[in-house]
């Protein structure tokens, strides 16, 4: 299992849009995926558990990975939302 913080810096949030890129790249790894922000955790694969932490810009998420592939998957993700969603 390995995890990894990161802020949230797209306009938006993680909503809508930005979500639906997350959680498409996301069914792409074997790996379980969760995000978690303040105490709540999430199936990041999930796009009603992912919308429901309401993340608007500046929250910082922790992304967790468990699996085969979780170290490509978190440092895909990760390169993700560091591309602001490429927006």
């Amino acid at each position: 299992m390995v995890s990894k913080e990161v802020i949230i810096n797209n306009q938006v949030g993680l909503h809508a849009r930005p979500a639906t890129f997350f959680i498409q790249k996301a069914n792409e790894f074997k790996s379980s995926i969760w995000i978690e922000k303040d105490e709540r955790r999430v199936n990041a694969k999930s796009l009603l558990g992912v919308l429901s932490l309401g993340i608007v810009r500046g929250t910082s998420i922790r992304i967790i990975a468990d699996g085969a592939d979780e170290e490509k998957a978190i440092r895909t993700l990760s390169e993700l939302i560091d591309s602001n969603f490429s927006e």
